[in-house]
């Protein structure tokens, strides 16, 4: 009688599976995709590293680096604008849909804080204008700003103000298939606002756009103030450069996991290397590694 390693049994299981049309995977390898988190990959937002280059220079250099998801921020030179015509925007989704880069949509720096309601009318059509745009591209959502208080109005009329503004575009994209991402920005950063917020905002089609500050570190502390907001995350996350002294992603890391998140670390970092494609091909490398030794610990 032949005596069978396990390697051989395993080996001639496989081979019977493929012969059926099925397709073999060693159990450690479906250990691995048991384990959370394996649905969070890395993209970038043209905030700073890529806000001089051109639509095909971004998208082969996100391509290169293997960095595959990108949020276009408004006003950069890639010249994705509501003030692109029909057979532009078409365009644009093809040049996307042929190099395997993910459009996820626009970074507006549209903002709904301001006292006077003509203002914040604008911001929601310009808001509105952007959720068209992201459609037409094959985006799949719109990021928008709380950002400030202003002297002698009250805290809550704003926040309020800034909910129902948010709950109007929210109502409005869905329509169109895409989400609207408010930001942790500005004198509104604190996720205690943040949450104050998402309260008034109701809509499940608007989600929180996590920006990894300084300020998630205050109060209770980087896990209470996560856990305020993080039923509400929606596709998309800001991160800085990930190997910063002054904010613990390894933290980040494991709280994402922990959650099973299924989305986007965008990175959004205000320093520019002298070389920033090599650069953001090292931040592609850093964050495999940090997303899998977190999976290990946590996953």
């Amino acid at each position: 009688m032949t005596n069978w390693t396990r390697r051989e049994v395993l080996g001639t299981a496989a081979a019977t599976l493929a012969a059926m049309g099925g397709t073999w995977m060693w159990p450690s390898t479906i250990a691995a995709q048991e384990k959370k988190g394996g649905s969070i990959r890395f993209g970038l937002v043209t905030y700073q590293w890529g806000k001089d280059w051109d639509l095909p220079t971004l998208i082969a250099n996100l391509a290169k680096t293997k960095v595959l998801g990108v949020e276009l921020r408004t006003t950069h030179k890639h010249g994705v604008e509501p003030s692109l015509n029909e057979a532009q925007r078409q365009d644009v989704r093809k040049q996307f849909l042929d190099s395997g880069v993910t459009c996820l949509g626009i970074g507006s720096d549209e903002r709904f804080d301001n006292p006077d309601p003509a203002v914040v009318k604008k911001a929601i059509e310009a808001s509105k204008a952007f959720v068209q745009l992201s459609h037409d591209i094959g985006g799949t959502g719109v990021k928008v700003k709380p950002d400030r208080f202003w002297p002698e109005i009250p805290r809550e009329k704003t926040i309020e103000q800034i909910g129902k503004a948010l709950n109007e575009l929210g109502e409005y994209a869905e329509g169109f298939g895409q989400q609207i991402r408010l930001e942790v920005h500005g004198q509104c950063q604190e996720l205690p606002t943040i949450k104050a917020i998402m309260d008034v905002a109701d809509n499940p089609n608007v989600a929180v756009c996590w920006n990894s500050n300084p300020t998630d570190l205050q109060g209770a502390g980087l896990e209470a103030n996560f856990a305020m907001v993080n039923k509400r995350f929606g596709a998309t996350s800001h991160v800085h450069v990930l190997d910063m002294k002054d904010y613990p992603f390894a933290k980040l890391f494991d709280l994402y996991v922990g959650m099973d998140y299924e989305g986007w670390w965008l990175l959004e970092e205000g320093k520019v290397p002298a070389d920033p494609v090599t650069a953001l091909a090292e931040q592609k490398v850093l964050f495999d590694k940090m997303l899998a030794e977190s999976r290990a610990r946590v996953g």
